[in-house]
């Protein structure tokens, strides 16, 4: 059983259960229609308690990068030493080029 020419394809995708058309001559994606998804399962009894995690979740990210941000010269300063010491320690000699490797 064989296709006519011409004839689009049906098909389903099997991660997302999505309908595609697809042309077999050119192998074009035609229309893709995404399946509807059910709505979030929340009870709206916990709402209040559901928005005051976020808000706790929101302001604990806040502080985190406020803490980062009022700290930033200090961990670039000691980042920097730390290099330095690196580049005390390591031996100076000629970089390695490209074309010493062949």
């Amino acid at each position: 059983m064989g296709l006519k020419d011409g004839e689009n394809l049906n098909v389903t995708c099997p991660c997302c259960h999505a309908k595609l058309v697809v042309d077999p001559v050119f192998g074009a994606v035609l229309s893709h229609e995404v399946p509807v998804r059910p709505g979030p399962d929340v009870d709206l009894t916990q709402a209040s308690s559901i928005l005051e995690e976020q808000k706790r979740q929101r302001e604990d990210k806040f502080a985190d990068s406020w803490f980062q941000e009022t700290n930033k010269e200090d961990i670039l300063a000691k980042k920097f030493e730390e290099g330095m010491k690196k580049a005390k320690d390591a031996p100076a000699g000629k970089p390695i080029r490209d074309f010493d490797l062949d």
